[in-house]
């Protein structure tokens, strides 16, 4: 069972970096420039691929984005199966990676937090060693 995990983690890393390479080289489409995907997960059975992508600008950059890939899905399905050289190619699925937004919100949360003077912190140290 553990080779059955590890073939598919490394098929999804390939499956990320063949995805990287089309988008960055060989789409035609304006509204795909400056899609990244960050990561592909696969089903359990394999039929499945998810790919998470990110994309630097407004909702509306993102829906454009979103459509454009949807639209290429074919085309990326055939790429990626011809480059890959597997038979059964995975049907791709894409989804917004947020995780950058969520790492962004928490820093500005943290950053936002008042900051304790030493003292204070001193302080505190003391009442607890009694």
């Amino acid at each position: 069972m553990r080779t059955a995990g590890l073939r598919r983690e490394r098929l999804a890393e390939a499956m990320r970096q063949v995805l990287s390479e089309i988008l960055l080289g060989g789409m035609k489409d304006p509204r795909l420039a400056g899609v990244v995907v960050s990561a592909v997960e696969l089903s359990g059975d394999l039929k499945i691929a998810r790919a998470f992508f990110s994309v630097v600008g407004d909702a509306e950059r993102e829906r454009q984005a979103a459509d454009a890939l949807h639209q290429a899905r074919g085309y990326l399905r055939r790429e990626m199966g011809r480059r890959l050289r597997i038979h059964n190619v995975p049907d791709l699925q894409f989804a917004r990676d947020r995780g950058y937004e969520r790492a962004d919100r928490i820093h500005r949360i943290l950053d936002a937090l008042p900051q304790a003077p030493e003292a204070a912190v001193e302080a505190d140290e003391e009442d607890r060693r009694g």
